[in-house]
């Protein structure tokens, strides 16, 4: 089947002078994608803006309110990292509304896999709180949607983004229906993660976080992928699984320090595609989060893309690797051993 595409067109509505998360990142995805063969697969979907209430799946009412009066109000900014501008709320609900259509394609039976190419990004957002770029937590919301309404059970939530997921985090951390997974570059922004964030109540276990040092490349996410969060996903047994897609974690972001490459993020969703076919027939849905080089984060979208609509795909990767040596797996083995084992 095809793979379920969608995105916001409004986008651009959202937007600043001199800021990292801007128009022109989706802008380079979609301009690679006009030239890219897979671009014959995807199944463009259709959706409606939600109401403002979806988003109280996830977020405080006060919360929301708080939002939408700042926005009507002309304010520039919630806080130092996260702008606002007169068409931001409707961006936003387009956003939503984009991760809730492919959501539902999928669990319809019309499509595996799927991917929202949205912005703003949304895994920083608390249930009362939005920062780091993000207004609203778009899985959180389309997670709780397919729990609510569409009648899923367990949902697994994997996010390689190379900033933790807070909000994210947050918004599941006493619920042991969501197992949320995280790899992600510490000591950095938000200043969460650490290994020993694992939850709470009946929900112990059910976060589950690999904080790593700067450095940190294909070959130590595979592992953690393959070796560490592989048996404790099929344990979970999801019956849904969403990927929280940002690629700043790739060695040409400017605002990160891993050394991730196109590649490495094809084979990541590799993996992920083979927990998919084992536990839920598939279903597996991206929704874009960070990734700040424009032409990083368009090869490696296209590149998830592609093994989204064939797991055997041969991935190009025409950027490479990081220039000069890169820090060896053997250099995080120590940092790693305490997630080796699983009851």
């Amino acid at each position: 089947m095809p793979v379920a595409f969608a995105t916001n067109d409004n986008h651009a509505d959202h937007r600043t002078t001199r800021h990292v998360e801007r128009p022109e990142r989706l802008t380079a995805v979609f301009e690679l994608l006009a030239r890219a063969p897979v671009r014959r697969h995807l199944d463009r979907i259709s959706f409606e803006r939600p109401d403002l209430e979806v988003l109280y799946l996830a977020h405080r009412e006060d919360h929301v309110q708080h939002v939408a009066r700042a926005i009507r109000a002309g304010y520039d900014g919630l806080d130092a990292d996260t702008y606002i501008a007169a068409g931001s709320l409707n961006v936003a609900l387009d956003a939503v509304g984009a991760l809730l259509g492919i959501t539902r394609h999928v669990l319809d039976g019309l499509a595996n896999s799927g991917f929202a190419a949205i912005r703003p990004p949304g895994h920083h957002a608390t249930p009362d709180r939005s920062m780091g770029f993000c207004l609203f937590s778009n899985v959180a919301i389309a997670t709780r949607w397919a729990q609510s309404v569409a009648g899923i059970g367990r949902v697994l939530i994997v996010d390689f983004d190379v900033h933790h997921g807070n909000g994210t985090q947050d918004i599941f951390y006493d619920d042991p229906d969501v197992m949320y997974m995280s790899i992600h570059q510490t000591p950095f922004y938000p200043g969460t993660g650490d290994a020993d964030e694992r939850g709470t109540g009946d929900a112990v276990d059910c976060t589950i976080n690999i904080p790593l040092q700067a450095g940190a490349g294909d070959d130590v996410y595979l592992h953690v992928f393959r070796e560490i969060l592989r048996p404790r996903a099929l344990r979970f047994d999801p019956e849904l699984i969403f990927l929280s897609a940002g690629y700043d974690a790739h060695w040409k972001d400017p605002l990160g320090g891993m050394q991730v490459t196109t590649k490495g993020f094809s084979e990541m969703v590799r993996e992920l595609s083979d927990w998919a076919n084992t536990c839920c027939d598939g279903r597996l849905i991206a929704a874009l989060e960070g990734g700040y080089h424009l032409n990083a984060l368009a090869h490696s979208v296209i590149a998830t893309l592609d093994v989204l609509n064939d797991g055997a795909a041969r991935v190009e990767d025409p950027i490479g690797s990081a220039p000069g040596e890169t820090t060896p797996l053997q250099h995080f083995l120590r940092t790693l051993d305490g997630f080796s084992s699983i009851d």
